[in-house]
């Protein structure tokens, strides 16, 4: 068994590193779950092998360029993860990219074994996924995929947006990085008309045209942009009560609000959460407010009172 685990790992490094141009070690050792030193003995087995891996420890690995293998065959399990991956996609990617997507697997489904197919077939006609309005920009259908564009050739992108206040504004932008959050895809750039790192939101794209101007800017990881937005953002703690009944229909949608934790309390749940935006957090809990109390904070109370207040104004 230890063998056989062993082989599958050296095969699956062997496939990633042929998947990218440079790999560094900490990064095989996190995606395998073993230690560095493991993979710097199975870096020196394939090496063995007589496979061209180019780097050293401290640096990073590559395969020589013009090394290559034919395929294998994907197994059951790997064949039957194609019957989701594309609904999952169509869902996740907006119109373009998820055409792309499309294309690129049934490339993929080709080589698969005639049984496996059929699984595949059948499995797909058994998942449904509804997607939520809102989540992309149906509008812009290549906006993801002009934004990933962007980031491979360093060109920047011309955006009309439109802001919170629902004003529009054209801008020229430097893509950092795209991410997702809650219902809705973000993305980081450097912004020339803000002169600064600034986060946008897809889904108030008005118009996005790919430019022929090149980066300006030295731009860091984008992992690093939104740390920086962590500590520079308060987090608040929301504890608020919900009745046993209704807390079971809260358990996928709280995730995108900052929960904690939980404790059953007074025939009820009490949920902890943390977050940013206290407002944003306040229209979510309307949605249940009549089987819910606030237990902390008042900032919470407050807000959830204007909204009340304004909604009651225009029923007037």
């Amino acid at each position: 068994m230890h063998i056989t685990k062993r082989f599958d790992r050296l095969l699956g490094i062997y496939f990633y590193l042929q998947s990218k141009p440079l790999v560094k070690a900490q990064e095989l050792a996190d995606k395998y779950e073993v230690s560095l030193r493991t993979i710097y003995r199975d870096i020196k087995s394939l090496e063995h092998a007589g496979i061209p891996i180019m780097g050293e420890a401290g640096y990073g690995y590559s395969l020589l360029n013009s090394y290559k293998i034919q395929p294998i065959r994907f197994n059951e399990q790997e064949a039957l993860s194609f019957g989701v991956a594309e609904k999952l996609m169509n869902h996740y990617l907006d119109k373009e990219m998820a055409m792309h997507f499309g294309n690129a697997l049934l490339k993929m489904k080709g080589v698969l074994r005639y049984s496996d197919k059929e699984n595949v077939a059948d499995l797909e006609s058994k998942v449904l996924i509804n997607k939520k309005k809102n989540f992309l920009n149906e509008n812009v259908p290549a906006a993801l995929a002009t934004l990933f564009e962007s980031m491979v050739k360093k060109r920047q992108i011309h955006l009309k947006y439109k802001s919170v206040e629902n004003n529009l504004q054209e801008r020229a932008i430097e893509v950092v990085g795209v991410f997702q959050e809650g219902p809705f895809w973000y993305f980081m750039a450097y912004c020339h008309l803000r002169e600064a790192i600034r986060q946008f939101r897809l889904d108030r794209i008005e118009h996005i045209r790919l430019l022929d101007s090149k980066y300006t800017q030295e731009l860091l990881p984008l992992n690093t942009y939104l740390e920086q937005n962590k500590k520079v953002e308060t987090l608040q703690t929301i504890r608020i009560w919900v009745s046993k009944d209704f807390a079971r229909f809260l358990q996928w949608e709280r995730l995108h609000y900052g929960f904690q934790h939980e404790e059953e309390i007074n025939n009820g749940v009490e949920m902890t959460f943390h977050t940013t935006h206290i407002e944003y957090f306040a229209r979510w809990y309307m949605m249940f407010a009549d089987e819910a109390q606030i237990l902390e904070p008042e900032t919470l109370k407050q807000s959830v009172v204007n909204l009340i207040q304004a909604a009651l104004k225009k029923l007037d």
